[in-house]
């Protein structure tokens, strides 16, 4: 049966967000919207209903002193000037020349860029940066206005951009701590250590309230719980920026923060990031707008718009939401920002041209690259009357306030570049308490945790010895891929920190990634006496990691099998799983014998083993406090799953959360059976959209050399870069890949598995592949399309008059039916290779979104022949 022991809800939705509410959610009109998976789109949203809304006070009160200061500078500044304020571009696409040229406002790194593009750019490197920034912005050389520049900085677990810094663990494993005042001081060590460099705000907390954990940014969430997100919110703006009414608020050690993403980008349909929220205004505003109920009355000084939609109107254009109520409404008087070029969505808009979005609101567009165009069509758009100069001054007057409120103007930095905060002793060790806080034991069959570390201990999965995977999203990366122990110094993965306690105990701690072990492991030849299994989701980040099933390993169940020879081997088996989301994981619960959920828990895994283990005479050293943020899944289609749901049939309820020797109530047979997908329909099966989705990896193969992974956003084959395969833009951050060949060898990009895979039902269903393509060189040589089934099994299909018929520089659809394989010799039982795309011969090409597509053999633009 589902679990509902130890559950107990803390003052959900309207008594703790609104100041109460009359009778229930639903007699309100305010029935949680997704109960059915489409029960929103049943329900009529009345947009414009500001009473749903309650009525704050801005902050912080007004201060003439500061209105005048910034009428002065108002005055002063030309179009030009207070345009260029609105303008924030990318590090890679911007120069100290150009923010003096420009005027321009502020500058970003985006994840994954650093100073001079370097990723093991020093501390002393990012803020030599910053300062030649800031003082372009003062050159008041050409006559102009010396209006300092503003730095953000994606320090969403620590200032998670730089080498050497403190990684905490996300948000969601912040969640499970409930730990208000932890948050606070997280905050306050993140500022310090982002100080140092010379940035001076960060795009954090993201406060939003996730509805379906398919979503990709599951774990940038605190809870499902809106109380929860609310205090966390609350805590985490004054731990940044420090208390309101103190001295040193936004000022010394402290950074200008941000609540993100406003609003409801937690409840988007079937988790698709940056997709459409169909709820009730009344449910936007007590269930997703929650956090921004903590972060504004603290004082928050931006907040960031979201790429999402309500109900069909792009959040970027929003003028009700934007102006009506969030800074009439709610009081907020400094200044919203954009996503990553989210205002490109507005209808209307493009990259370089958005008059609706000003107009509506947005006071800063985040336009990395394309800022100059951006730029002169706003100013023409100013000049043409099409933005009022009334819009434009209120943004620009907003973003000064915030400036002014930072003491950016007077350029006082206690902690630029000083040695011994980042990544020191005190911050690790708060963030190794984090990762004791944050542990949620789910099952703990006969009392087997905590262990007594005097034991002969085997230590496997993928997870125990990876500081990637540890660490997740948001690291150093973007995507937290293609990192390396040497990316991690000051570090503990969760191994080494089980060896330090076995080995001060005087027992052996033994690292076997597929759990192997023979009479030689251990130094007296015994078996183990326990396994410590540590597996779980690779790194993603936003939509690269939005899932169409909550099922873990739907294909490979590598991890499985492992547990299971474990098990059969008569070895106890502790699981500590690694993920951004509760995930329908019954078979390998059922195959354990303890089972911890670690979430993404950052730099000090060590933390993981003071839980796991008492001290050497037994004796408790930490025992487990953590309890789920997040509601655990019975049924695989349990995808949205929160207790206020008339059909709240978790297999872990909300809250839950063992402790030393309390009861394991978890059932040692639940069920292992059911659909991935709720209604049974066939859905495509994506190989890459964004990134490869498990079990498919990216991989350039030569003849004669071994292949070589594509884990980060580029990588090249052998000494003399035969084949480069680089991430892109197509519609959003690095959603596509450019592929380019210089025809020394003959050579394949392909799409692989560990494990053949059978998709044989896509032939049954009549798909076809499918995926976008631009050629940006058009072949001279043959170029083939290839599936493979094991070194005995493939088939080639021709592409080259394909490629060579399509319109240089422009994106492309191919579809190709399926059976056209089979005809060539392709057994789809046993795919080892989704496709392969080989040439010998010069080329340069783009793709992006590779899937097979159920029936669509028959639309398909390469059919068979004969």
């Amino acid at each position: 049966m589902p679990l509902r022991k130890k559950y107990t809800v803390a003052a959900l939705l309207c008594g703790v967000l609104l100041g109460g509410c009359e009778g229930e959610q639903q007699a309100n009109g305010a029935a949680v919207s997704h109960a059915d998976g489409g029960a929103a789109e049943k329900m009529a949203a009345v947009e414009g209903d500001i009473s749903v809304w309650p009525q704050l006070k801005p902050a912080l009160a007004k201060d003439p002193e500061l209105e005048a200061r910034i009428g002065d500078l108002m005055v002063k500044m030309s179009l030009e000037e207070k345009v260029g304020q609105m303008i924030q571009a990318e590090i890679k696409y911007v120069t100290p020349e150009d923010v003096k040229e420009y005027h321009l406002g502020s500058v970003l790194n985006g994840g994954g860029s650093y100073p001079d593009n370097n990723k093991f750019a020093t501390p002393q490197d990012w803020l030599a940066l910053s300062e030649a920034f800031f003082a372009a912005s003062m050159d008041t050389s050409d006559g102009g206005v010396a209006i300092p520049i503003i730095w953000g900085s994606d320090a969403v677990h620590g200032h998670n951009n730089i080498i050497g810094a403190t990684l905490y663990p996300h948000n969601i494993g912040l969640g499970a701590a409930r730990d208000p005042e932890l948050i606070r001081r997280i905050g306050e060590a993140t500022a310090r250590e982002v100080a140092v460099t010379g940035v001076d705000w960060t795009f954090a907390p993201t406060v939003a309230v996730v509805r379906d954990d398919r979503w990709g940014r599951t774990y940038e969430s605190y809870s499902e719980d809106p109380a929860v997100v609310k205090a966390y919110a609350e805590a985490m703006v004054k731990g940044l920026q420090g208390e309101k009414d103190d001295d040193d608020f936004l000022r010394g050690e402290n950074l200008v923060a941000t609540a993100k993403h406003f609003v409801g980008d937690g409840g988007t349909m079937r988790g698709i990031d940056r997709g459409d929220n169909l709820v009730p205004e009344k449910e936007l505003a007590e269930v997703h707008a929650a956090g921004y109920f903590g972060a504004l009355p603290a004082g928050v000084q931006t907040v960031m718009a979201s790429f999402n939609s309500w109900n069909g109107d792009r959040l970027h254009g929003h003028e009700y939401l934007l102006n009506d109520v969030l800074k009439e409404r709610l009081g907020f008087d400094g200044f919203v920002v954009g996503d990553w070029n989210g205002h490109q969505f507005v209808p209307g808009c493009t990259v370089d041209s958005c008059a609706a979005a000003i107009n509506a609101g947005l006071d800063m567009f985040m336009v990395p690259s394309d800022w100059k165009e951006l730029y002169k069509n706003t100013l023409a758009q100013v000049q043409s009357g099409e933005i009022p100069m009334t819009r434009i001054d209120d943004a620009v007057r907003r973003i000064l306030r915030v400036k002014i409120r930072a003491g950016l103007f007077e350029h006082q930095r206690p902690l630029a570049g000083k040695d011994g905060i980042l990544g020191n002793d005190d911050h690790r060790a708060l963030a190794r308490e984090a990762v004791r806080k944050s542990l949620v034991l789910l099952k703990n069959n006969d009392n087997l945790l905590p262990l007594k570390p005097k034991q002969n201990v085997l230590v496997a999965g993928d997870g125990a010895d990876n500081l990637s995977q540890q660490t997740g999203g948001w690291t150093v990366s973007w995507q937290g891929t293609g990192n390396t122990r040497a990316d991690f110094p000051g570090a503990t993965s969760i191994y080494e920190g089980i060896e330090e306690v076995v080995k001060s105990a005087g027992g052996e701690a033994v690292l076997s990634e597929q759990g192997e072990f023979n009479n030689d492991s251990f130094a007296n030849g015994r078996k183990p006496d326990v396994a410590i299994v540590v597996f779980g989701e690779e790194p993603y980040a936003e939509w690269h990691g939005d899932l169409s099933s909550l099922e873990y390993q739907q294909t490979t169940k590598t991890d499985l099998a492992l547990l299971k020879k474990l098990r059969e081997q008569g070895v106890p088996v502790v699981s500590v799983f690694l993920s951004g989301r509760p995930l329908w994981v019954n078979r390998e619960m059922n195959a354990s014998d303890a089972f911890v959920a670690a979430w993404l828990p950052g730099s000090e895994g060590a933390g993981v083993a003071d839980v796991l283990f008492t001290g050497a005479n037994g004796e408790m050293r930490y025992d487990f406090t953590g309890t789920l943020p997040f509601s655990w899944p019975h049924y695989v289609h349990q995808t949205v799953l929160n207790p206020y749901h008339d059909d709240y049939e978790p297999l872990f309820q909300l809250g839950y959360g063992l402790q030393s020797g309390d009861e394991s109530l978890v059932s040692n047979q639940l069920t292992e059976d059911g659909e991935t997908y709720s209604d049974g329909a066939l859905e495509d099966a994506w190989m890459l959209v964004s990134r490869p989705r498990a079990p498919w990896q990216l991989q350039i193969a030569e003849k004669g050399q071994a292949p070589v992974a594509v884990t980060g956003n580029r990588a090249t084959s052998g000494e003399d870069a035969n084949i480069t395969v680089a991430s892109i833009d197509m519609e959003s951050q690095e959603d596509a890949r450019k592929i380019e060949w210089k025809g020394l060898r003959d050579g394949s990009v392909m799409l692989v598995a560990e494990i053949p895979q059978d998709l044989s039902r896509y032939l049954k269903e009549g798909a076809a592949l499918s995926f976008d393509v631009r050629v940006d060189s058009k072949p001279q040589q043959p170029v083939s399309a290839i599936i493979a089934c094991g070194d005995d099994c493939s088939a080639e299909l021709p592409l080259q008059s394909t490629l060579q018929s399509l319109e240089t520089g422009k994106w492309s659809k191919l579809s190709i039916d399926l059976q056209c394989f089979v005809d060539k010799g392709a057994d789809f039982s046993r795919v080892s290779n989704a496709l392969a795309l080989s040439t010998g011969g010069q080329l340069s090409l783009a793709v992006a979104n590779i899937k097979y597509v159920p029936k669509a053999a028959d639309k398909a633009a390469m059919r068979c022949e004969g």
